[in-house]
């Protein structure tokens, strides 16, 4: 059955308010602020997380910056505060770029005009909306993967808490649950955060699609029983031969479709092609804190003094994957279209 909804993120009032995610799912608190400081620090907190959604923050924040600007030269030195800041939160997620470029070329052709920030703030706006398009547009294209009823595995979280819509691959299983194409959902812990336990779980359960939650060890043995028809995942940056940085373990996932002859896709919108890189080689892999391993959610697991390896993404290269559904359209490897 499903449950009252929710949103990930909205603009009101001249205030950003956005769900505060590390606190799901055993509570739901909202944050209002009109502070582009106080976005960039919940950004770097996770708790506004999915590159989607990254970007949708950033381009609100940025606006926000000059929310009570008087005109003039400061706004210059204003502005690039807030721009370098927003930008240092979270460096593999390209999204974040894309959308606070964005509202840098609006304010450079447009500084001068008589209210900026209400220039400024209809182009994050714009943005956010597009995305509301964009994971509708995702989610139709596909259904063009379910080849039948599919049990479906998913990693990390896609869905209205990643992005500013429906989400990328959460609408593809949600749209595909709703045609009568997905019968069961297999969701990912997902380590060191357990987004998928506490995200997807949280989503899954909302939409009423019936689903399990599994540690990401027990990947390889679901598909051995048979018990995955495919793989759908998101991707926070793809470069243009269609490599992809996702949530750590991912990679893992694609290797254990390709043993087992699993199809493997991911889901994101065409912002997340970085057009700029040539490979998966060329992707900054964000480390995070050891305390996410060592005391995830004040839980003393470990001592503080040992020594952790703790990547937020891997690359997994392009052969790997079937397919990368857009809202464009579904593109396959080579990926060709792409250079």
């Amino acid at each position: 059955m499903k449950k009252t909804d929710y949103f990930s993120a909205k603009f009101e009032n001249d205030e950003f308010i956005f769900l505060d995610q590390t606190k799901l799912p055993l509570e739901e608190v909202y944050v209002r602020t009109d502070d582009y400081e106080r976005i960039a620090i919940a950004i770097e907190r996770l708790e506004v997380r999915g590159a989607p959604l990254i970007g949708i923050a950033a381009a609100y924040a940025l606006a926000l910056s000059l929310k009570k600007s008087l005109n003039g030269n400061n706004n210059d030195v204003a502005f690039s505060h807030a721009y370098d800041r927003l930008a240092r939160t979270r460096p593999t997620a390209v999204n974040l770029f894309f959308a606070l470029d964005l509202i840098k070329s609006v304010y450079e052709t447009q500084k001068n005009s008589d209210n900026i920030y209400q220039t400024l703030l209809a182009k994050a706006v714009q943005i956010h909306n597009e995305d509301i398009q964009h994971c509708k547009k995702i989610g139709d294209n596909g259904l063009r993967i379910f080849q039948k009823k599919s049990n479906v595995l998913t990693h990390c979280n896609t869905g209205k808490l990643a992005t500013g819509g429906a989400g990328t691959a959460f609408s593809v299983i949600q749209t595909g649950f709703e045609k009568g194409l997905v019968n069961y959902v297999y969701a990912d812990e997902t380590r060191p955060l357990f987004q998928g336990l506490r995200l997807t779980a949280f989503e899954l359960e909302h939409s009423g699609i019936p689903f399990s939650v599994l540690s990401d060890s027990m990947a390889a043995s679901l598909m051995k029983d048979h018990k995955v028809d495919l793989v759908i995942t998101g991707a926070d940056r793809i470069a243009l031969n269609g490599d992809a940085a996702n949530k750590i373990g991912t990679y893992s996932l694609a290797i254990l479709c390709n043993y087992h002859d699993i199809p493997f896709y991911i889901a994101a919108p065409s912002t997340s092609i970085d057009r700029s890189i040539l490979t998966g080689e060329d992707i900054k892999i964000e480390f995070r804190d050891k305390k996410e391993i060592l005391n995830p959610s004040g839980h003393q697991l470990a001592p503080d003094h040992y020594d952790v390896y703790s990547p937020a993404f891997d690359v997994t290269p392009s052969h790997l994957i079937k397919g990368i559904i857009t809202e464009e359209d579904i593109f396959f490897f080579p990926y060709n279209f792409l250079k």
